[in-house]
């Protein structure tokens, strides 16, 4: 059985944190944020362990969508 992936946003805001905390935890600015979870950009891969910490996922358990 396969797991739930959960997009950017939902592991946002699984983690209870505005795009502007999510920012701060990860190094971005909230308007990175915004367009990682619009579809707009993508997070650079050497930002992938940063995301995963501060959402308490792990990369695996992420989709990414495109716009």
């Amino acid at each position: 059985m396969s797991k739930l992936k959960l997009t950017l946003k939902a592991a946002r805001v699984n983690a209870e944190l505005t795009q502007a905390e999510a920012g701060k935890a990860i190094g971005v600015s909230p308007d990175v944020i915004s367009n990682w979870e619009r579809g707009v950009t993508f997070p650079k891969v050497d930002l992938i362990p940063r995301i995963e910490k501060a959402y308490h996922v792990c990369y695996d358990d992420l989709i990414f969508l495109p716009n």
